[in-house]
């Protein structure tokens, strides 16, 4: 067994892992004994996700992190012989890590960070190609500018977008027009194709009006629909996370055994 807690002082004269871990590891072990042997992992709370997740993830060593806010996780990538620590025996230690952070934590190799970095370039090349009318060239520069969706390219401050070399004042006044244009013709078919979407449906919680369309496209309109759902057809519909589908879908399925 091994439980993680994480530690934090605000006078800076203390050592906040040191106090509880006490002389010669004193304190930790008798909390050890209350617990039965239980391995206690004193970890230092950070303000900074990253940071903390770092430290939780402790002994394995994080080679980098990428974080993505709105799905509130993080890749963490770790050399291929620091895998097995970082994710621990039947996967304790990085499930206590994301229990402690609040974070969900995917862990990676080098080569699965790169793989998935590649494939999430070319979905972004292809949307921006497809819903902007540009060609291969212009959407590289705007994802190597660090824009990931057509909102950024829509309603970033004009001053930003100016200051990419590659493109001159017309043409950025261009892309931000077309992005416009393509959200809204994207907010008016969402609409259309929700239109037809049962109230149950709808109505469930977590159910949003992007998620309620990527559904419709897959004929999904429904509560019912939904709850007959794989997780794994659900995460290729919408592009959610596992856990977040599945929660979804037990959602949906809490009426058949009320």
């Amino acid at each position: 067994m091994r439980a993680k807690i994480g530690v934090v002082a605000y006078d800076k004269r203390i050592d906040p892992i040191g106090t509880c871990v006490g002389i010669r590891g004193s304190r930790v072990q008798a909390v050890r004994n209350e617990l039965g042997g239980e391995n206690v992992d004193i970890v230092l709370w950070s303000e900074d996700p990253a940071q903390f997740v770092i430290g939780a993830l402790a002994p394995a060593a994080v080679q980098s992190i990428v974080v993505d806010e709105e799905k509130h996780s993080m890749d963490v990538v770790v050399d291929e012989n620091e895998l097995a620590v970082a994710i621990g025996r039947s996967g304790q230690n990085v499930r206590l890590a994301s229990e402690l952070t609040g974070w969900q934590i995917n862990i990676m190799t080098p080569d699965e960070s790169a793989q998935k970095q590649n494939q999430e370039r070319g979905v972004l090349r292809d949307l921006f190609m497809a819903r902007l009318d540009v060609d291969e060239e212009v959407a590289d520069i705007l994802i190597d500018e660090g824009f990931t969706s057509l909102e950024e390219i829509a309603y970033v401050p004009l001053n930003e977008m100016l200051e990419i070399e590659a493109f001159d004042e017309d043409t950025v006044h261009e892309l931000r027009n077309r992005s416009r244009d393509a959200l809204l013709t994207q907010a008016i078919a969402n609409e259309e194709k929700v239109e037809n979407v049962a109230l149950d449906l709808k109505s469930l919680d977590g159910m949003d009006a992007d998620l309620l369309a990527k559904l419709a496209e897959h004929q999904i309109q429904t509560r019912d629909e939904l709850a007959e759902l794989a997780v794994d057809e659900l995460v290729e519909m919408t592009g959610m996370e596992e856990d977040a589908a599945k929660a979804l879908i037990m959602k949906a399925r809490e009426h058949w055994f009320q």
